[in-house]
């Protein structure tokens, strides 16, 4: 399987290797109060016609939990078979469990079952990134971030680059949304938002910052992490 690569977040692509697993699951989105759950959404494939409602706006900086939901749950669905692959240099590599997708806005994302089984990473290109913390070894990413649905972490070292050795996944079409897991994400050509269900947590990405809708920065500073929102 042959898969254009999305140069923008190629930069930030370093070398390191992920597991290949089984397919990866798909969610059942909640809807209404918290623990209602909903019917899961029929896939789609990438191809097929959005119904995307152009009555929920996309989340801006600072919007609630439930806002970032609303705009995620109201794009059509895309299979999520189709994510399962990342490709880097011509060749193409099977994730197995894992999913791989990036946007038009240039942010990479993916996930790693094996070592960081309920977490989501993506690479974004922060024009004002976090700058390391004092005592800090290894390279530093300002733009590597990390929801697990508990917590968001902005800047983090990495000795190699992680789960994105592979290379990059698929593009995310604009205003479609791709379930995996737990999370559930959307993007348009600007921003990336992710949610968790568990958690009833969300994550706007763009660059021009990170905002963790239904979490709270935390004041003092964290090990080894530039910004840490805790959910």
């Amino acid at each position: 399987m042959r898969i254009a690569v999305v140069p923008a977040a190629a930069l930030l692509l370093a070398g390191c290797a992920g597991a290949p697993q089984s397919a990866p699951a798909r969610l059942t989105p909640i809807t209404g109060s918290a623990g209602a759950p909903a019917p899961a959404p029929e896939s789609a494939s990438p191809s097929a016609p959005a119904t995307t409602s152009s009555a929920v706006a996309a989340p801006g900086p600072g919007a609630s939990a439930d806002t970032a939901i609303a705009w995620v749950e109201s794009a059509a669905p895309v299979d999520a078979a189709d994510f399962g692959v990342a490709l880097r240099g011509g060749v193409s590599t099977a994730l197995g469990q894992d999913v791989a997708f990036t946007t038009g806005s240039g942010i990479s994302c993916m996930t790693d079952v094996k070592r960081a089984a309920a977490g989501l990473a993506c690479l974004v290109d922060l024009t004002d990134p976090p700058p390391p913390p004092a005592g800090v070894y290894g390279v530093w990413k300002g733009g590597w971030v990390d929801f697990d649905g508990t917590a968001v972490e902005v800047g983090s070292a990495h000795g190699d680059p992680g789960r994105f050795a592979a290379g990059q996944g698929p593009p995310l079409p604009p205003d479609r949304s791709l379930s995996f897991g737990d999370f559930r994400c959307r993007a348009d050509d600007q921003i990336l938002v992710c949610v968790n269900y568990a958690n009833r947590t969300a994550v706007r990405y763009s660059d021009s910052g990170v905002d963790a809708p239904g979490c709270t920065r935390d004041r003092g500073p964290t090990p080894g992490i530039g910004i840490r929102y805790t959910c």
